[in-house]
């Protein structure tokens, strides 16, 4: 093979981060470019606007006449009416459906469109819609034949709307999209109609129900495949399905909350999520009770009619602002989720309780089990969720913003309270009856719960005066607003580490010192930081079971790193401790050998000189073909940093991870391997590979390698390709990498160690060292450590080996333990049987 020259010799391009509305504008430009190419999306809108419009339809569904000739449902199938459900595919129930079904379907048209094909969508959108809705019109017959009191309340009701087909056509969409979006897709799918179905209750509900398990099976015979098994998900997609969980619990019951008619199975104790102003019949009902009930009954009328109306959505507020702090993984946003659904499964247990007499003489021991049932299920399978993803959420607050969280908190339910008690003693003629601060602290209850508690609770001072007003209105209102407006800033904050003064403390050593090329992974979340006494060395280190396990070397002024594993190795021994100091360079391994300890070598780091580096010779030519092809096709290497990069590729960044997670079936490894969260430090580079349509093919991402206070080298971590991308991508990065820190001055890049894994330099290795390599050797077809040191070959490195240091013999089953916890903390038992499975395979 003849040598060929390099296209391009320039590094990556920088371009120019994109702030506030550019962004939207970067997201929002391929949708519209997306629609234009979409004909059966904009036919769908303007023959669902048109003919609403020239039907009167728009504004409350079809007159009632029309509704019967064109809507599908048993009355219309029972009078032969067998075009109905085609016909329901132009009409809508209202204004709020045509635009919620107008949005829905820009989102899911174009994308199927330009995956099936237009006329292959239009024939999914049909039958989706025909089977979907006859299948659904089917089940509310069954139930009517199985006695089920809620079907018995639509049998007459008649639906129209096209959202049956389109929930099939998505459902049949999401075989061809990635592992992420089909994850995020299907859920979203499936919740939102099912929790509408189970507290709205209409047919409508039903018959999207069986629009998307038509579109999944459909999807399935077009894939040629039944739905997958569940594939491994990342930690940080696990904590966004969880959210999205608690979202749909939270909006689900809201929605349903703002129909008059909704008669779902489980909307049966409603009002308690979310609080309506009582009826008319309601007034009546308690002026007749008592004096008592009636004064309470009207102050809750003149509640909604004021501000405080806002506490009436109480419930799904919190929950929502929970869900912001479970996408980000914290332990805080778990605690407060689970006490909160286990308060709500508390509540009402104790309402069935209260009312266990009323409910068994109306409708017997079955009509009480069947409230028990609809009322807890949904609080019980959320509260079990969160204790299955538990691990997933360990991010921790610093305490400095606990300790601000609960001041802010306390303080203002402080303040409140004092004032409704306060102010309310001292203008105590102005309720009935007249209040005392034992009176006043009884309602308190009634000032932080949503208006339908009231019932439940002790009786209380009732306002009538207005001052007294003002408090009952605002007190509650003002004490929620703030704490959630804290919570939500709280969540929205950074996650920095357990000890941040310490972490800055640390970092500060690094950036001034410098350490190795592994040394800048002691910045990630999860260790500690042991300091010399002089302040003049750190070890970043973790604790797992007794092994004090360090990452990478010491670091801070030279001559005291060597006395660092000395200190450290006494400071762990005064608390019962195995150091460990592992993944470091020759100069720790001297001065461990000092103190008498074994040695042995884990990996193998991989640096290329840049100075001189030129992509000239046989040796090269895999680097300048990948660099050749990638110029042909129109694919550029691009700096950003993870937070600056558009929106756009953040999200083909994380599809792509996902996608490279399912495909392992095995968590990813941590410790001294990065994951996305890595990518957020503002330090950490990332090069993306797109090509012209703005699609990223591949990333890296490279840390910062200090000497005096500026980085003079870079270390690779982060390494992921689209499957389906440019093969050569890997190879092309890393090489115009090369070029651009060359170009910037940059002594050296890191391809980082290649675990379990080591160059042949002549050596007889020891009994010990070859158990080590046999391990590597197994491990390599889950994890492919050899043949990704194969791999980096090809940049011509030097090769410098890397070691785990360690005092005793004795005790390195401990640590061979705590590196593979280390390596894979949140390894489930399935998972640990699937590693089993594929390496005796």
């Amino acid at each position: 093979m003849t040598e060929t020259t390099p296209t391009t010799e320039a590094g990556p391009v920088t371009p120019r981060p994109e702030r506030g509305w550019h962004r939207w504008l970067r997201v929002l430009g391929p949708l519209a470019a997306q629609l234009r190419t979409a004909p059966l999306t904009l036919t769908l809108l303007a023959a669902l606007w048109i003919v609403g419009g020239a039907t009167g339809s728009i504004g409350d569904g079809p007159p009632q006449d029309l509704l019967e000739q064109v809507g599908v449902g048993l009355p219309s199938l029972e009078a032969s009416h067998w075009w109905t459900p085609l016909t329901s595919l132009l009409w809508c129930s209202g204004v709020g459906a045509y635009v919620v079904t107008s949005l829905v379907l820009v989102v899911i048209g174009p994308a199927a469109e330009q995956r099936f094909g237009s006329p292959l969508s239009a024939a999914l959108v049909v039958v989706g819609q025909v089977v979907g809705t006859l299948l659904g019109t089917a089940a509310v017959r069954l139930g009517i034949a199985a006695d089920l009191g809620w079907t018995l309340d639509i049998q007459d009701q008649i639906a129209v709307g096209p959202a049956v087909g389109i929930f099939a056509l998505g459902a049949a969409l999401s075989y061809r999209l990635t592992v992420l979006w089909r994850r995020r897709l299907r859920l979203l799918l499936v919740l939102v109609p099912l929790v509408m179905m189970l507290y709205v209750g209409h047919l409508q509900g039903v018959q999207r129900v069986a629009g998307v398990l038509t579109g999944l099976a459909v999807g399935a015979l077009l894939h040629r495949r039944l739905p997958a098994r569940p594939h491994a998900v990342s930690h940080t997609e696990a904590r966004v399905l969880v959210a999205l969980c608690l979202v749909a619990t939270a909006l689900g019951p809201l929605v349903a909350s703002l129909y008059q008619d909704a008669i779902g199975p489980f909307n049966t104790l409603g009002d308690l999520y979310f609080s309506h102003v009582p009826s008319a019949e309601e007034v009546t009902a308690a002026c007749e009770e008592s004096v008592q009930a009636c004064a309470r009954v009207h102050s809750v009328q003149r509640f909604f009619d004021s501000p405080g109306r806002l506490m009436a959505a109480l419930v799904p507020f919190l929950l929502l602002v929970l869900a912001e702090g479970l996408r980000r993984g914290l332990r805080l946003a778990w605690w407060i989720t689970a006490v909160t659904e286990l308060s709500w499964i508390g509540v009402l247990a104790w309402l069935l309780a209260l009312n266990y007499n009323d409910f068994a003489q109306s409708g017997g021991t079955s009509l009480l089990f069947e409230l028990i049932g609809e009322s807890l299920l949904l609080p019980v399978l959320m509260l079990g969720l969160l204790l299955v993803t538990r691990q997933r959420f360990g991010q921790r607050l610093p305490s400095r913003d606990i300790r601000r969280l609960a001041a802010v908190v306390g303080g203002a339910l402080l303040v409140t309270c004092g004032a409704y008690v306060g102010v309310g003693w001292l203008v105590r003629g102005q309720y009935e009856p007249d209040a005392t601060p034992g009176r006043l602290f009884a309602g308190l209850p009634s000032e932080l719960l949503p208006p339908s508690y009231n019932d439940l609770l002790p009786d209380y001072p009732i306002a009538v005066g207005g001052t007294a007003q003002a408090l009952e209105m605002y007190c509650g209102v003002v004490f929620w607003a703030v704490a959630l407006t804290a919570l939500l800033l709280a969540f929205r904050r950074p996650v920095v580490h357990v000890d941040a003064e310490d972490a800055a403390r640390a970092r500060g050593l690094l950036t001034r010192y410098g350490g190795s090329t592994l040394s800048f992974i002691s910045t990630w979340d999860g260790n500690h930081y042991w300091f010399d006494e002089d302040g003049k060395a750190a070890v970043p280190y973790r604790v797992i079971a007794t092994v004090a396990l360090t990452t990478g070397d010491p670091f801070g002024e030279p001559e005291a790193r060597q006395r660092a594993v000395g200190g450290f190795a006494r400071y762990c021994d005064a608390r019962g401790w195995t150091p460990c100091f592992y993944s470091v360079t020759p100069d720790t391994l001297s001065a461990a050998e000092e103190l008498g300890w074994r040695s042995l070598q884990v990996a193998e780091d991989t640096v290329v000189p840049l100075p001189d580096l030129a992509f000239t010779g046989k040796k090269w030519q895999d680097i300048r073909t990948s660099l050749n092809k990638a110029g042909k096709q129109g694919i550029t290497a691009e700096w950003w940093s993870y937070h600056d990069a558009p929106i756009t590729i953040q999200d083909q960044i994380r599809s792509i991870s996902e996608e490279w997670v399912s495909d392992k079936g095995l968590p990813e490894m941590g410790f001294t391997l990065g994951g996305l969260e890595e990518l957020e430090d503002p330090a950490v580079r990332m090069l993306v590979a797109v090509d012209a349509d703005r699609t990223v093919h591949g990333l890296t991402s490279w840390m910062p390698v200090y000497e005096n206070g500026a980085p003079v080298g870079w270390t690779l971590d982060f390494m992921r390709r689209r499957s389906d991308g440019f093969r050569g991508v890997m190879e092309f990065l890393i090489a115009s990498a090369a070029l651009g820190f060359k170009e910037e001055g940059a002594r050296f890049l890191s391809l980082s160690g290649a675990p379990l894994a080591r160059a042949d330099r002549g050596e007889a290795p020891t009994a010990l060292q070859r158990m080590l390599d046999w391990m590597g050797k197994v491990l390599e077809p889950v994890y492919g450590f050899r043949s990704l040191l194969a791999f980096k070959s090809k940049f011509q490195p030097e090769y410098r080996p890397m070691y785990m240091v360690y005092p005793d013999p004795a005790a390195l089953a401990s640590i061979t333990r705590a590196i593979g916890k280390a390596y894979l903390p949140h390894l489930t038992p399935a998972q640990g049987v699937r590693l089993m499975r594929k390496l005796s395979s």
